[in-house]
């Protein structure tokens, strides 16, 4: 794992290295350049810092970074470099980004505490490689003292802090994306739901209505078929006559029993 990191910081001193030759050969550039500059290999990690697409100073006060801008925006702009103009247009974009970064005050203000954060880490590093060497009985001359070196140091842990504030950014952006696409998938089942209910209550409504009828209708129609009946039957009764009628059957009239009377025997 640490064999890993040291190449890794390895790679970066070089590119670093190679970055900075370049600058010096020319502090303005070409056009061309400054677009290959832009959007070199690794340049989305190197243009997070807008002091660093600037070519600036942390320091450096805002009339000196509006003049800086113009500088780049012009020997970028997709109109000066007709034959390269998708390129331009990006490079002009990151420009454009960067000082929209720094000429807001807020932002530019977290962009300074980036600085002083990185060179208290990098003091603290220092300080521990110092301890370890002394506890070890070695001098405690570091390649930091060298000031040169010492930025250098500082440059790196500043690109590391804006790559891990990027990371923290779109993890953010993420989760917050997914927190929208939750809330509209919630909202679209609750319409989905209330759609539901609507529709249930309407056939609902729409099949009580049928069945009221259906049975309004029933009895209509049971009331004018008794109605029509009922007059033949009460005529039937009136005009029966009297022989047709049945006879009642007449009652059987019980006397009380008297037993007869014994007479006595005569010899």
């Amino acid at each position: 794992m640490a064999h890993s990191s040291n190449s890794e910081e390895q790679r970066f001193n070089a590119f670093y290295s190679e970055v900075k030759q370049i600058e010096k050969r020319d502090s303005v550039l070409t056009s061309a350049q400054q677009i290959e500059r832009l959007l070199r290999p690794g340049a989305t990690y190197f243009n997070l810092n807008p002091f660093e697409v600037l070519q600036l100073e942390p320091d450096t006060p805002i009339e000196q970074i509006k003049k800086k801008y113009r500088s780049l925006s012009i020997l970028v702009h997709p109109d000066k470099n007709q034959d390269d103009k998708d390129r331009a247009q990006q490079a002009f974009e990151v420009i454009n980004k960067a000082y929209k970064t720094l000429e807001n005050e807020l932002t530019r203000k977290r962009c300074l505490d980036v600085y002083e954060e990185a060179k208290d880490r990098t003091d603290m590093m220092i300080s521990e490689k110092r301890k370890k060497l002394r506890r070890e009985g070695k001098s405690d001359i570091i390649p930091e003292d060298d000031p040169g070196k010492y930025k250098h140091a500082v440059y790196v842990m500043v690109m590391k802090l804006f790559a891990d504030m990027e990371r923290r950014r779109q993890q953010l952006d993420l989760r917050d994306q997914e927190e929208r696409k939750r809330k509209r998938e919630q909202e679209i089942e609750e319409e989905e739901q209330r759609n539901y209910q609507k529709e249930w209550q309407k056939n609902f409504e729409e099949s009580r209505q049928n069945r009221v009828n259906s049975w309004q209708n029933f009895r209509a129609s049971a009331s004018t078929s008794s109605s029509s009946s009922s007059p033949s039957a009460s005529a039937g009764t009136l005009l029966m006559p009297e022989a047709t009628k049945p006879k009642k059957a007449k009652k059987a009239k019980y006397t009380s029993f008297n037993p007869p009377k014994i007479k006595p025997e005569t010899r």
